[in-house]
């Protein structure tokens, strides 16, 4: 009677396991259909233009000299990108740019809430699911940039989001130089970045500083960041330099993350 009794418990647990597993599967595919609507919803309305340079165009200053051979002569030579953010932000009055990350996905507009909870779990049009969105750290100022940057969203398995973030640890992503780029879009200016720094590490927040206390104290931590990184890009950084960091889980531990500076921009 006892063993039944047992066997009986052990059956109602993993029965109860499994119909946990099942919801929560069908939740997450029910949320991550519905981003896929929102993308596709933003895709309709939104033309995402690249634009030649013109006399606006802003070339950041390197101090250090910078090699024939390095892809940095070749990314400021490329297009900025250019959004009209008028049909956006009625859907959205949070909407703040639009991101585009060569050789990943990465193509959507982003928004800022004044905590960094809310679009973990709202959508672009403020639904709420479990996909978020793609954010702007609420620390951040995108008018007037911080030495430090930072972008974040969910790694979702679907590649939506920053899900194909972590395409940035996979060697064929490293070997084409023409992904070293992010291109952002805001209603004040257009910019390139350049990247310097990308690496999976266990979730801490040394990386997510915003504001520095002194230009050594931002040189020890950008030399933190190159050494690092998974790949050697080659690519310095000095006191004046602005840095652009995304950052999404790779899984329940880790962290995927991805560092940039910029090194063109145009006022709009």
């Amino acid at each position: 009677m006892k063993k039944k009794i047992i066997l009986l418990i052990i059956i109602i647990i993993c029965i109860i396991g499994l119909t946990f597993s099942i919801t929560n599967i069908i939740k997450w595919k029910d949320d991550s259909n519905k981003t896929k609507i929102q993308i596709e919803k933003i895709k309709e309305i939104i033309e995402v233009k690249e634009i030649k340079d013109t006399e606006k165009v802003e070339i950041i200053e390197q101090k250090e000299e910078i090699k024939k051979s390095n892809p940095y002569w070749d990314y400021i030579k490329m297009n900025l990108i250019n959004v009209d953010f008028k049909e956006l932000k009625k859907i959205n009055n949070n909407t703040k740019g639009w991101i585009k990350v060569n050789g990943t996905n990465i193509n959507y507009p982003f928004v800022q809430y004044k905590n960094n909870k809310y679009y973990l779990n709202h959508s672009f049009d403020k639904s709420y699911n479990s996909a978020g969105w793609v954010f702007l750290d609420y620390r951040n100022n995108i008018n007037n940039l911080d030495k430090n940057t930072i972008i974040y969203a969910h790694g979702r398995y679907d590649q939506t989001m920053f899900g194909s973030l972590k395409n940035i640890l996979k060697s064929n992503w490293f070997k084409n130089s023409n992904n070293y780029v992010v291109k952002l879009s805001t209603e004040k200016e257009n910019t390139l970045w350049q990247v310097f720094s990308v690496y999976r590490i266990p979730t801490t927040n040394d990386y997510i500083k915003v504001k520095f206390n002194s230009n050594e104290e931002f040189i020890n931590w950008t030399n933190m960041l190159i050494k690092r990184s998974s790949y050697n890009f080659n690519t310095k950084v000095n006191e004046n330099d602005k840095i652009l960091t995304l950052s999404t889980c790779y899984n329940d531990n880790d962290k995927v993350v991805m560092h940039a500076k910029l090194i063109k921009k145009e006022a709009r």
